[in-house]
């Protein structure tokens, strides 16, 4: 009934259907599988708080935090319990909101399409009142708190707030006390109605199933609904923001028994999606692993000097309109590690790496999303992501394979400057 798709390298079928109201329907058939994981998330993140709403012509702006505050609501029912028939079931959902998309996930060992019934059933039927939004404002509350109080959420959230003048990124997921107090019913359902709409939504599913069972059962479910009324893409509004940084250290106190670090550097050569956005993704993962992964000279200088221990991590994030690179870990002497990386960096603009360097990485790489495909919800959820951003997730292997070392050169002198730098550090308090 679908579209199959193979790819010889990695030796995967992916089936893909369209329904007539938008949504896009994407089977990993993963035979011998005993588990299953389902995910249906909407392109809609925290940073979608200003936007023209579904049927309107002038823009709105809303609460920051609104859209975590939406996926807490989904799973309230009228009646019943969402996590009660999913215990019942014997599976496992969970659900999680970032800057860009929501997303509702369940993984089960059996009774997969009842599991997958529920899944599609409550995040099609909000359910929102006076009473059980105000109830929920002081559930979140509580969450924000214990997010402050989080030394490995807190050294991440202020490095965006360094980084960021006026993009919304720079705003924490779940919003301020402030902010989720002027949430209601009302906004809520405006929300929902302009982004949970199934043109906006994507539905993927992996295991051992049948897709076109699949595809009967998901379209048997939307059939007499009514059809989406979107046409063409959401009018997201975002601010225009500034080349540089907002500032270059930010120091916070809490209480923890080691000092903690992040640094960012803010890309500012942005883009708009597809293959020029997989490029860069491909190459800033190398280029992190080249500069610091566990096998360089710069990790192994650090980690000898007892600046660093295993908690020391490296990452890319490239999304439309933004992106930037994290370095991060726990040390006693945070602002040491930012000089040894500023002072590697500096050397490797007159003396890159050899290309002997960059071939092992790479090789390095490609085992790396091959062995992704075991692994039922990493899979998922990657494939998810980077559809959104309009990447075929087959297509990050290419990406790999094909990229070039003069490329990676390229992006490394671009991207990793001081003075597009923040350090955030949490000291002991």
């Amino acid at each position: 009934m679908g579209k199959t798709i193979y790819n010889e390298h990695l030796r995967e079928e992916l089936v893909y259907h369209r329904l007539k109201n938008g949504l896009k329907i994407y089977i990993l058939v993963k035979p011998g599988y005993s588990r299953q994981f389902a995910i249906y998330a909407a392109r809609y993140g925290s940073n979608d708080s200003q936007f023209v709403p579904l049927g309107a012509k002038e823009p709105i702006v809303v609460p920051d935090g609104i859209a975590h505050f939406l996926e807490h609501k989904l799973f309230e029912e009228e009646e019943g319990n969402v996590f009660q028939e999913y215990s019942g079931l014997g599976a496992q959902p969970n659900a999680f909101t970032n800057f860009n998309m929501t997303a509702y996930h369940f993984t089960s060992t059996g009774k997969f399409h009842k599991c997958l019934d529920v899944l599609l059933g409550f995040v099609g039927r909000p359910y929102f009142t006076d009473e059980n939004v105000e109830k929920e404002k002081g559930i979140i509350a509580q969450e924000i708190g214990m997010y402050q109080d989080n030394p490995y959420w807190r050294t991440f959230s202020n490095l965006l707030k360094g980084m960021y003048h006026s993009y919304p990124v720079k705003m924490d997921i779940a919003g301020t006390v402030e902010s989720i107090s002027k949430i209601d019913k009302e906004i809520l359902y405006e929300c929902y109605r302009t982004f949970y709409n199934p043109s906006n939504m994507v539905l993927f599913l992996a295991g051992d199933i049948d897709p076109d069972r699949i595809i009967n059962q998901v379209e048997k479910l939307f059939d007499g609904k009514p059809k989406s009324k979107a046409e063409g893409e959401i009018e997201r509004i975002f601010p225009k923001e500034k080349k540089g940084v907002s500032k270059h250290k930010i120091v916070d106190k809490l209480a923890v028994s080691m000092p903690m670090f992040a640094l960012g550097f803010k890309d500012r050569d942005v883009t708009q999606g597809g293959e020029r956005l997989l490029k860069k993704i491909v190459a800033n993962e190398i280029i992190l692993d080249m500069l610091a992964g566990p096998s360089s000279e710069t990790y192994n200088e650090l980690y000898d000097e007892g600046l660093i221990d295993s908690s020391f991590d490296t990452g890319y994030t490239g999304e439309v309109n933004y992106g930037y690179s994290v370095i991060s870990g726990q040390s006693r002497d945070p602002e040491g590690v930012a000089s040894v990386l500023y002072e590697k960096i500096k050397e490797l603009k007159y003396k890159p790496w050899e290309q002997e360097h960059f071939d092992r990485i790479r090789k390095k790489k490609i085992g790396e999303v091959i062995r992704l495909f075991n692994t039922l919800d990493s899979v998922s959820i990657q494939f998810v992501s980077m559809g959104f951003k309009d990447i075929a997730l087959f297509d990050y292997l290419r990406g790999i394979e094909t990229a070039g070392f003069e490329d990676i050169i390229k992006e490394f002198n671009q991207l990793y400057r001081e003075d597009s730098s923040t350090l955030s550090v949490i000291l002991s308090n």
